[in-house]
């Protein structure tokens, strides 16, 4: 094959290892070596499954040698957040309490990646509880480091998948997303990401025991995928949609919609809300813009989104409201300064009275019907998934300054989140030594549309990973 097996694609390992090319161990074998020369610069496989990998690997193998049909993404290797079952293995959720917490089943997107052939080589780094921030630091396992510039965070909460990814120590990971956990690593990070619609992909985000979460994270929390492609991103998009009796909030929506008459409109809004934007970053959503323009889409800047800053405060006051009465306990998992994020959230927007409660419902159906109509009348829209570049590890958690600036420069995903949307992450460039991108937001249910348009943007802008971290002074 030439090169080595991790630099391909995902769609181009799982070609090999169906056409023979390549025999699944050595996939294995090539990501292994892989990962030990990265993953002690970076910090984001937390729990290496290696032999397990390899015992997949040999079964996939055995299957090709008797003849059998492989799966779409057979041998391909990906990472999966801390916060989602593997069978066998703790989902630890960053915390030390957490750390014998061994799954007894795989999570529905798991069973699916692994249903079409591919291979979980590793757990993957997360802010301790996803709730200690958005960099990707965790009480039990340290800190992520992004591959582009060790002073910059990787984003998160995903963020150690996007970083496995980048770097090459996998070609897809699984992350979850709420409101930019996968759609800001992957901007920060140089890759791909998909942030799917409210009931695209089934999933179980039971923590603890058989109680489900409340209203607020039974809509907002949604898996999705990282790769380095867009058309990687599409075959786990593939592989990830659908059914499944464990979560009945998974709709049987087709994949695909009908083709839409005429050349696709898509409205820019570089600076969502007014509230500004960083010029490297208005400069990728112009070029994202341009780009689109030259495949053939009617491209058009709108002043602005619906209702965004009444969607943040109604965002919030939910979340707190349904996050108050556990927020003692939780408090002391977070470990040292790790309650400083949500703490200083809490302060702010006391719990909602079950009066209050009840009208925030309606705004939230109010505002999802708002930009329904919105994306009637545009069925994409492009806008940045974080308003600045990469910024410091922590500055969420420095000060009330810090927290306000995270919250602002992730605004368009948090609304989109809470409509629930889908959005798809695409890298544009790189601006001052650090990855640019933006998000293509669509209609609910209309991924292949967003797909497609991040396809047109890769084409005519590239691909920017796999990378190696760029403060490692290498021999060769």
């Amino acid at each position: 094959m030439g090169d080595a097996l991790w630099k391909l694609s995902a769609a181009a390992q799982a070609e090999a290892v169906r056409g023979g090319e390549v025999r699944a161990v050595e996939l294995v074998e090539s990501h292994l070596e892989r990962i030990a020369e990265v993953n002690p610069e970076v910090n984001a496989v937390t729990q290496l499954l290696a032999q397990r990998a390899r015992q997949a690997a040999e079964r996939t193998d055995r299957r090709r040698a008797a003849g059998e049909e492989l799966g779409p993404l057979a041998g391909v290797l990906f990472t999966v957040k801390e916060t989602t079952a593997v069978e066998g293995v703790p989902t630890t959720f960053g915390t030390p309490r957490f750390r014998d917490l061994v799954a007894p089943a795989d999570a529905p997107p798991v069973a699916r990646l692994r249903a079409a052939g591919a291979i979980p080589i590793g757990h993957s780094n997360m802010p301790t509880l996803v709730l200690a921030g958005m960099h990707t630091r965790s009480e039990l396992f340290g800190d992520t480091v992004n591959p582009w510039d060790r002073g910059r965070t990787p984003g998160g909460t995903s963020g150690g998948d996007a970083v496995a990814v980048a770097t090459g120590m996998a070609a897809l990971g699984l992350g979850n997303d709420s409101g930019g956990s996968v759609r800001v690593p992957a901007q920060f990070c140089g890759v791909a990401g998909l942030k799917p619609t409210t009931g695209r992909f089934p999933a179980d985000h039971r923590i603890v025991g058989p109680d489900d979460p409340g209203p607020a994270s039974q809509l907002l929390v949604t898996d999705g995928p990282f790769a380095r492609t867009v058309g990687d991103l599409r075959l786990a998009y593939e592989v990830l949609a659908g059914t499944d009796p464990r979560d009945p909030r998974a709709v049987p929506v087709p994949a695909y919609g009908e083709p839409l008459p005429g050349p696709v409109k898509v409205a820019v809004v570089a600076d969502p809300g007014g509230h500004g934007v960083h010029p490297t970053v208005r400069a990728a959503v112009a070029t994202a813009a341009d780009a689109l323009r030259d495949a053939g889409y009617d491209v058009r800047e709108v002043p602005d989104v619906p209702r965004l800053d009444e969607a943040l405060d109604a965002y919030g006051r939910i979340v707190a409201t349904e996050f108050a009465p556990t927020w003692p306990v939780v408090r002391g998992l977070l470990g040292e300064g790790g309650d400083r994020y949500i703490g200083m959230t809490m302060e702010r927007t006391p719990p909602a009275s079950a009066d209050e409660f009840m009208k925030l419902m309606g705004t939230w159906m109010g505002i999802r019907r708002a930009w329904a109509e919105f994306l009637d009348d545009y069925p994409l829209l492009l806008g940045p998934s974080f308003t600045e570049p990469p910024v410091e590890p922590g500055l969420e958690s420095r000060d009330r300054a810090g927290r306000d600036r995270v919250g602002s420069g992730m605004r368009l995903c948090t609304v989109t989140s809470f409509v629930g949307v889908p959005g798809v992450a695409v890298p544009t460039g790189v601006a001052d030594g650090l990855p640019s991108g933006v998000q293509i937001v669509g209609r609910a249910f209309r991924e292949d549309l967003c797909l497609a348009a991040a396809e047109a943007v890769e084409e005519r802008l590239g691909v920017l990973t796999p990378v190696d971290p760029r403060w490692v002074v290498r021999a060769d």
